[in-house]
């Protein structure tokens, strides 16, 4: 009997232990903003929590990718865009990779690098804000192959650069290219860089009904007219199987494209477009088994729920409404639950709780501040006491939020009433922190556009 006492003790130990996990793309692992790591902050007190390490940064949104015990950023320094790898536990360079980039934001934003590196085992993919896409061998730095996608493929000036962070599937890695005449999305073979097969634009788009504009409109594509072909959007793609299919879920600037990730075919098309030319859609869609979210923040474009039919050839609006107007960041679904931070700009910030089978507002909690048009803190001036907007992470029945002037906070995910578990104004985080937390083997990275800190977010402190 004791050597089976003894065994059903290590398989208790074994299911107790904490669990650690890398965060390796863009929203995570399981793209998102989910994270399965057990034994982790429930606390966060005004005092914060240890930082294990912190450096300054070139500029740039791109986050942070974790494999392992590397973390590779993507950011830009004087007039070149780098790959950098460090150790992840203390912030040390192994090695980086320098290219050129004249890139200038046209709206005066930051001139970075907006996508965040995707990482394999063996290698490291990045996509710069010129439309460079690049792989790198994540060991050491080596270069693999490149691909200029703004010239390969006729790409139109983006408004705020190439913001959509490539997804990867079956040795094919998926980027929204923007470019012309039916480029929107190309599939690239991730060992050699050459392409498998691209999709979306004239072909796709003429004829479809323009649903949500005012009258009976269906877009006619125009060819001469360089401001309505700009496709690319700052959506990353989604992978999904929704009644046995496969599909890439891309919203490009028109709308969403279903695609068949094996062969770039379209299966539907849905007009999505705020009736404003400088406006683009950021929000990555959240996908639950049939339904799709879509959600904007321009011109009053608000939020459309979709239903994809059994046949995958079409979808039906099950509810559609201004509860979210989602700009940059992306919604967690949990329990029947969308949590979001809703607005355009910083005075507009709400962070709101909605169902996801109606679109009913269970509550909203306003989160902007009194400076309207907020530009970078002063020496010597504080943040103001505000999320504004902000992105979260969800992991361990836990919201992370961090707000755009470096307020970091904890909620529970409950619909009843928003419930603040703590919040820190992070040391050194200036305005604006869009860039999006990252957690990693109990690890906190966050970022804005000079700094890059790195927090203990274990669960063993006397906080917790």
């Amino acid at each position: 009997m004791l050597p089976s006492f003894r065994f059903f003790v290590a398989l208790l130990a074994a299911g107790c232990a904490a669990v650690a996990a890398d965060w390796p793309e863009f929203l995570g692992p399981t793209r998102d903003n989910r994270s399965s790591e057990t034994g982790l902050r429930q606390k966060l007190d005004p005092e914060g929590v240890p930082i294990l390490w912190q450096r300054k940064v070139g500029t740039g949104y791109s986050a942070p990718s974790v494999r392992g015990d590397v973390l590779v950023l993507h950011h830009r320094v004087g007039g070149e865009e780098i790959v950098e790898a460090m150790d992840a536990t203390t912030g040390e360079s192994r090695w980086r990779y320098a290219y050129p980039s004249r890139f200038i934001d046209p709206f005066g934003y930051n001139n970075g690098p907006r996508c965040s590196p995707l990482l394999t085992d063996e290698v490291c993919y990045t996509f710069g804000a010129e439309g460079v896409l690049l792989c790198l061998n994540l060991k050491d730095g080596r270069f693999l192959w490149r691909r200029d996608t703004r010239e390969d493929f006729n790409v139109p000036e983006a408004f705020f650069g190439v913001g959509s962070s490539p997804v990867l599937e079956d040795n094919r890695l998926i980027v929204l290219v923007g470019g012309q005449p039916n480029s929107a999305v190309v599939a690239f073979d991730a060992r050699t860089g050459s392409t498998l097969w691209q999709n979306g634009g004239e072909a796709t788009w003429n004829g479809v009904p323009m649903t949500g504009w005012p009258g009976e409109r269906t877009v006619q594509w125009n060819t001469a007219d360089p401001a309505f072909q700009k496709q690319a959007s700052y959506c990353a793609p989604v992978l999904a199987t929704i009644h046995g299919q496969r599909h890439v879920l891309c919203c490009t600037r028109q709308g969403l494209l279903s695609l068949d990730p094996a062969t770039g075919n379209c299966r539907f098309a849905f007009w999505f477009r705020a009736r404003q030319d400088s406006s683009v859609n950021a929000m990555t869609p959240v996908v639950q088994e049939d339904c799709i979210l879509l959600s904007s923040a321009y011109f009053r474009n608000g939020s459309v729920l979709l239903r994809v039919r059994p046949e995958g050839n079409a979808v039906d609006e099950v509810w559609r409404g201004t509860q979210l107007e989602i700009h940059w960041s992306r919604p967690i679904l949990d329990q029947g639950h969308l949590f979001g931070f809703s607005g355009r700009n910083e005075p507009d910030g709400r962070f709101r709780c909605v169902d996801w089978a109606d679109g009913n507002l269970r509550w909203d909690r306003f989160e902007g501040w009194p400076n309207a048009g907020h530009s970078k803190l002063r020496e010597g001036e504080q943040s103001p006491e505000f999320y504004g907007r902000g992105a979260l992470i969800l992991a361990e029945h836990t919201l992370i939020a961090l707000g755009e002037a470096g307020r970091l906070g904890l909620f529970a995910p409950v619909a009843d009433k928003p419930v603040e578990l703590g919040f820190w104004q992070v040391p050194g985080l200036n305005y604006p922190c869009w860039t999006g937390p990252v957690l990693a083997n109990r690890r906190l990275y966050l970022r804005d556009e000079a700094l890059l800190l790195c927090l203990d977010w274990s669960g063993t402190g006397s906080s917790q």
